[in-house]
């Protein structure tokens, strides 16, 4: 009883630091637009993820005070949650246009397309369409059986794209800076083995997981401790991720993967996975 307490604190923890670190984004990019065509589209989308967030702060808080909702109350709300979620990802289609069709003098268009046009391509093409399975599946006249199935595909979905855009982003950092940013600087080559093969692994793993979720007919028959090592993992990518930066800057110097992930990441948010994910381990099947 101890852990799941401790899950439940642990997300509405992660709730809250999703909705005020997406608002906060949402505040710099009303104030930074510098392309209009994808700036103020990535500025919407950002306000219907916020949207989202301050949505899931509030159903979780009802159930943290002891109030809960009622079945269509929860999935109507999470519903809403998903919308918002899709409308936010859908907002990135002109930065996948503007990223792989614009020409700029004097910066090089191998560039735009790594660092900006296929990574938005992608999580426009994958997410919207496993979140839009996941809306329809939330019905009470539904069973648990196919929420279950699409959410965990939502899941590693959303780990292949974060693996994908971030290996991209160390690609583009390698053609700027060339190979020696990681071949002469240990910590360099340790990020980009973490990204490009741990997060693979992680994305993998989760992938394999999801034949064990296949057969569930309910929430309470979910191997939480599996989902918990899956959470953990993929928070503690992004605290050792920026530890190493905090501990020695941008190695090499200047470069773009540190730019992008420090400075203009939008889910840093994710730093907080831990608080949820660790009382998962200690989770039992009910």
């Amino acid at each position: 009883m101890l852990a799941i307490g401790k899950a439940k604190v642990g997300l509405f923890l992660v709730a809250l630091s999703w909705f005020s670190y997406t608002l906060y984004r949402f505040s710099l990019s009303i104030t930074e637009q510098y392309v209009s065509f994808t700036d103020v589209p990535g500025t919407v989308g950002l306000g219907f993820r916020s949207a989202g967030g301050f949505m899931a702060v509030v159903a979780i808080l009802f159930y943290l005070v002891k109030r809960g909702l009622s079945a269509p109350e929860a999935t109507m709300s999470l519903r809403w949650v998903v919308i918002f979620e899709t409308i936010y990802f859908l907002c990135f289609i002109p930065s996948a246009i503007w990223g792989l069709a614009t020409v700029i003098p004097g910066y090089s268009r191998e560039l735009l397309i790594v660092s900006t046009g296929l990574p938005c391509l992608v999580e426009t093409m994958v997410i919207p369409v496993v979140l839009a399975k996941v809306f329809f599946e939330l019905s009470p006249k539904k069973s648990e059986r196919g929420v279950i199935k699409w959410a965990w595909i939502s899941g590693t979905a959303y780990l292949f794209v974060f693996w994908f855009n971030y290996t991209m982003q160390w690609i583009a950092a390698l053609i700027d800076k060339g190979v020696s940013f990681v071949v002469l600087y240990p910590i360099n080559a340790f990020g980009f083995v973490l990204t490009a093969v741990g997060l693979l692994l992680l994305t993998l793993f989760a992938a394999f997981s999801f034949r064990r979720t296949l057969g569930e007919e309910n929430l309470m028959g979910l191997d939480l401790k599996r989902i918990g090592v899956i959470v953990t993992a993929f928070g503690l990518y992004f605290d050792l991720t920026f530890l190493l930066w905090i501990l020695f800057g941008s190695v090499g110097g200047y470069n773009m993967w540190h730019t992008f992930f420090v400075y203009h990441n939008v889910d840093l948010w994710c730093l907080t996975l831990p608080l949820v994910g660790l009382p998962l381990l200690f989770q039992t099947r009910r």
